[in-house]
């Protein structure tokens, strides 16, 4: 019997050749980790980061269109920090809608790409 057993990474989309701009806003901005692409996968581009037990992918795309809808979102620990450091930024935030035990919060990466920022309330 076959058994998903959950996600092992989700991929976002970024221009081609802009892979220091995607360091520094999800690795910068949103501190999240960069793990190194295997060898093979390394000469498309982009570049991989930790999250949590899953990864994020970013990869280089010659035909870029930005995921204004499809989005990953990012469970968050201090999301009121996070916020006001994208906001210092310039970063474009936008309020989720209010959904019970959860803020959540919009943001849009360097590229358009919509990543959903998610803190669960005690």
């Amino acid at each position: 019997m076959t058994e998903i057993l959950g996600l092992d990474h989700v991929q976002v989309a970024i221009p081609a050749g802009a892979e220091e701009e995607a360091r520094a806003f999800y690795g910068g901005l949103l501190g999240m980790t960069e793990i190194p692409k295997p060898s093979v996968l390394a000469v498309r581009g982009g570049c991989w980061f930790q999250c949590g037990m899953q990864q994020l992918h970013i990869g280089a795309d010659k035909d870029f269109h930005a995921a204004r809808k499809a989005h990953p979102a990012l469970l968050v620990r201090g999301l009121a920090a996070l916020r006001a450091r994208l906001q210092g930024a310039g970063c474009q935030l936008e309020p989720g809608e209010a959904l019970e035990g959860v803020d959540r919060w919009m943001v849009y990466d360097p590229f358009g790409n919509r990543v959903e920022l998610v803190e669960r309330l005690a």
